[in-house]
């Protein structure tokens, strides 16, 4: 009877913090001027090389309704439908202030914040650019709300592994996507 109620409080537990979580994150959004949820990226955020005419330059994007214990915000973006086992990571920023509310289009990148290297090899936005007749990309602007002011990297941290460690210094998330393909 004991072992059954421990694990009845467990599960509770479980089920709490998620629920607590998930309660935090419910009133944080993003939202972006230079596109709408869903929408395809207009001809700025389109990369301007292998093949695409477009200017290369990162949105707005707007966030509100962080948990109260934010201390950073990391964005992240990315395309899960590259051919590729991780996507492909087009724009990583850590170390945002946490009493950043968004950027502006084309925004410059001062410290305390840092660019890390995405999937082109630099640390720039890098705008949407999928294979050609591959169809439809969904390209992801995921903010986090980070329970620390600062993150570590290292020149072998790949984009990959720096996802890893955002989530796991998440408070929460909201998540803007827009498409884009090429025929």
């Amino acid at each position: 009877m004991k072992i059954k109620f421990l694990f009845i409080l467990m599960v509770f537990s479980i089920l709490g913090a998620t629920f607590m979580q998930n309660s935090a994150a419910q009133g944080f959004t993003i939202t972006s001027n230079s596109f709408s949820n869903g929408q395809t990226l207009p001809k700025e955020q389109v990369h301007g090389n292998f093949g695409c005419t477009g200017k290369n330059v990162s949105p707005d994007l707007q966030w509100s309704g962080a948990p109260k214990d934010t201390k950073s915000f990391a964005l992240i973006v990315h395309d899960p439908d590259a051919p590729r086992p991780n996507g492909w990571y087009h724009w990583i920023v850590l170390n945002i202030p946490a009493d950043t509310k968004g950027f502006k289009q084309g925004q410059k990148i001062y410290p305390p914040m840092i660019e890390a290297k995405n999937d082109f090899g630099n640390t720039q936005y890098g705008g949407a650019c999928p294979p050609k007749g591959h169809g439809l990309h969904h390209y992801n602007f995921t903010i986090y709300a980070l329970d620390v002011p600062t993150l570590v990297i290292t020149g072998a941290s790949t984009p990959n592994s720096l996802e890893r460690l955002v989530k796991q210094r998440a408070l929460a998330s909201a998540t803007i996507t827009a498409t884009y393909g090429r025929e």
